[in-house]
Formats: structure tokens, C-alpha cells, sequence
């Protein structure tokens, strides 16, 4: 794997480190709905899943 996209995958990790520690968890714990579905739970699972798109994106530029 090039030295780049090692860096972005652990900038990534770093990110998200602090994105999933307490203080900002707990922005996003309001008392809504989105779709029938808690605020807390869509913040959650995008920002996972977002976080799984873009290392799908890191790691397909190193295998072409």
C-alpha cells in the first residue's frame, strides 16, 4: 500500500476517534425524528457509513 493512502486511512481513523467521543455524541443527542427514526441513531449510522464509502474510495484507488 503507498505511504499516501496509509495517511488517509489513519486520518480517518483519527476522525473518527473524535467524531464517536462523548462531547460529540452528545450534540447530536436531540429529541427528534427523522423518518420515524431518533436523530441520534441516522447521525450515528451516516457518519459510519460515510466513514466505510470513503475508505471503500481509498482503497480501490490502491488496488487499480
Amino acid at each position: 500500500m503507498k505511504k499516501r493512502h496509509e495517511q488517509k486511512l489513519v486520518v480517518l481513523s483519527i476522525v473518527l476517534c473524535l467524531l464517536f467521543n462523548l462531547p460529540f455524541i452528545f450534540v447530536f443527542n436531540l429529541n427528534g425524528n427523522l423518518l420515524g427514526i431518533p436523530i441520534f441513531y441516522v447521525s450515528i449510522f451516516s457518519i459510519w457509513l460515510l466513514s466505510i464509502i470513503i475508505s471503500y474510495i481509498v482503497l480501490k484507488k490502491h488496488y487499480e
